[in-house]
């Protein structure tokens, strides 16, 4: 487990999951960010299944960026070029810087790794709003596996560090 706490605070969690197809009962690819999560001590403050739409993605995103209690925000779904994968589209919008590493990652170690150059279709991402962290991830669990454990959790807690810099300074 690496570390996930700052403080007395551990990494707080929100996942989103955006599907026309998939329910909370049958969201494997949601249900395995959040195993993966707490697994590795993070704390898990919100989980949704939405409809590809960018209106509902973008109702559910609002909330949990105005939350204080949210720090990192984690979707899946939608990320897939068909005319219903809008995933993108609703949360693009709300980033003020983009993490342009996250997407280029991901797509090379998936090359790499798992699909070859079907890789070139994923359109992952992440980006930062309102001091929190906005991973959009392809809603398959071999996706999620690849992104979470390679990517995401061995950074988390340094990504969280540096979105929270500003705060610690005016203490």
């Amino acid at each position: 487990m690496s570390e996930s706490f700052k403080g007395d605070h551990q990494v707080r969690v929100a996942v989103l999951t955006i599907s026309d197809t998939r329910t909370k009962e049958t969201d494997t690819g949601g249900q395995l960010v959040q195993r993966l999560a707490r697994n590795e001590g993070l704390e898990l403050v919100g989980y949704d299944v939405v409809e590809d739409d960018i209106a509902s993605i973008r109702v559910s995103l609002s909330e949990w960026l105005e939350n204080e209690e949210v720090d990192v925000i984690i979707t899946t779904g939608g990320t897939g070029i068909a005319k219903r994968d809008v995933t993108l589209e609703a949360v693009k919008p709300f980033f003020e810087k983009e993490i342009d590493g996250f997407g280029e990652l991901f797509r090379y170690v998936s090359f790499l790794e798992d699909i070859g150059t079907k890789a070139l279709l994923s359109r992952a991402a992440a980006g930062i709003a309102n001091d929190k962290a906005i991973f959009v991830l392809p809603g398959s669990r071999g996706a999620v596996k690849l992104a979470m454990e390679r990517l995401i959790l061995p950074e988390i807690q340094h990504i969280r560090s540096e979105l929270t810099k500003h705060q610690q300074l005016d203490r």
